[in-house]
């Protein structure tokens, strides 16, 4: 994968475009986030549009390294709640807290250059609440 293809993929997820994962993701991938793990382009979806239905999602990756087979990079993702949500995927969270992620992303390509397995890997993942208190969260899921 070029990085130009990549580009193209974040740009659209951070859009919210969810049929990005129909143009990107193989029909039998497997996503594994931490504990968290769920398989198909159906499952992308449904766990991004739990996470979107609360939080505006910023996806910021450096030092993309790419082949025909695999891609690679750094990823800082900031998550701002829009609304209260007692059920969030990071728990209870009232509108305006702030979350920050950091890690690396592996990604393996199917023969038809879409991503097929998917591994995130924590470095940090921290909450920074509206009344200013800071905690880091450890793996979420």
């Amino acid at each position: 994968m070029d990085q130009q293809r990549f580009d193209d993929y974040i740009a659209r997820f951070n859009r919210k475009d969810a049929t990005a994962f129909d143009d990107y993701l193989a029909d039998d991938l497997h996503m594994q986030n931490g504990t968290l793990e769920y398989t198909g382009v159906q499952g992308m979806k449904d766990h991004y549009a739990k996470i979107w239905s609360t939080f505006t999602e910023e996806l910021a990756p450096s030092d993309f390294v790419g082949s025909e087979t695999n891609a690679a990079i750094r990823m800082v993702t900031y998550f701002t709640a829009e609304r209260d949500d007692e059920e969030s995927t990071f728990g209870p969270v009232v509108a305006g807290d702030r979350f920050e992620f950091r890690g690396v992303i592996s990604y393996r390509l199917d023969e038809a250059g879409r991503f097929a397995d998917i591994l995130v890997a924590y470095n940090s993942f921290t909450a920074i609440r509206r009344d200013g208190t800071v905690a880091e969260l450890g793996i979420p899921h």
